[in-house]
């Protein structure tokens, strides 16, 4: 009869696959029940709540709305903010930052020519942004932020932006993609244990096992507010306390 949980004594990370962008951490053995306990929170937290960075907003000259075109542009405003928000910044030392690009003639408009300092990374600088033909101006001053998860456009409409500014809205998770999978175990002559394989896909500003270790942290955090109940009986009686004051007023 089993009296105490059989642990893993570490996470493997499969050395072969692992890149900038790929990691793939087996972890074994683990009690019944418990892979898809683990992997299920951390897929969950790694795809909703790792900090990242995204354009909040854009103003292009001449431009008022979205659904504009620019003169001697290929691409319309809608196909180049969306090759915008394709764009992977890493920001070294600030959760907000501006910055600019100013092209004129004809040239194929790239991540790299986002004129930025040298706090700011462009990790993916050939993208593709716009087309520009002969008689074309284009220049444009963009808004970076972090922060986690979705935040629709709604919420980075400022009022004391500049008229045409355009609100974007921003996916500032730097993982892509996440999966788990579950397997059965053996140790020793019993096979009712499981085998954990999780795989963690990012954009490279955050490596994999960097957003794998932030994720454990903050389930760790929060699981340890249910470890120690010493304390909060009395934080309740000094709740109920200071209502009941309240209503005697």
């Amino acid at each position: 009869m089993k009296k105490d949980f059989y642990m893993p004594r570490r996470v493997e990370i499969d050395q072969s696959t692992l890149t900038d962008d790929y990691g793939k951490f087996i972890v074994q053995p683990l009690e019944r029940g418990f892979g898809v306990t683990l992997g299920n929170a951390l897929r969950r937290v790694l795809l909703s709540s790792i900090k990242g960075t995204a354009i909040q907003s854009i103003r292009i000259d001449g431009v008022y709305h979205e659904f504009s075109t620019i003169p001697g542009v290929v691409e319309d405003v809608t196909e180049i903010v969306l090759n915008l928000k394709e764009v992977c910044f890493k920001l070294h030392d600030s959760d907000s930052k501006k910055i600019t690009v100013d092209r004129q003639g004809s040239c194929e408009l790239r991540a790299k020519d986002l004129e930025v300092d040298p706090s700011i990374e462009v990790l993916n600088p050939d993208l593709h942004l716009a087309t520009l033909g002969e008689d074309a101006h284009f220049r444009a001053e963009i808004v970076l932020g972090t922060g986690r998860g979705y935040v629709p456009c709604e919420e980075n409409k400022l009022s004391d932006r500049p008229i045409g500014t355009i609100a974007i809205d921003c996916v500032f998770s730097p993982v892509r993609k996440v999966n788990y999978k579950v397997e059965n175990t053996r140790v020793e002559q019993k096979t009712d244990y499981e085998k954990l394989t999780l795989e963690v896909w990012t954009n490279k500003v955050v490596s994999p096992q960097d957003a794998v270790s932030a994720a454990a942290r903050i389930l760790r955090d929060h699981l340890k507010l249910f470890v120690d109940f010493k304390e909060q009986p009395q934080e309740a009686g000094e709740e109920i306390d200071r209502e009941k004051i309240r209503l005697r007023k």
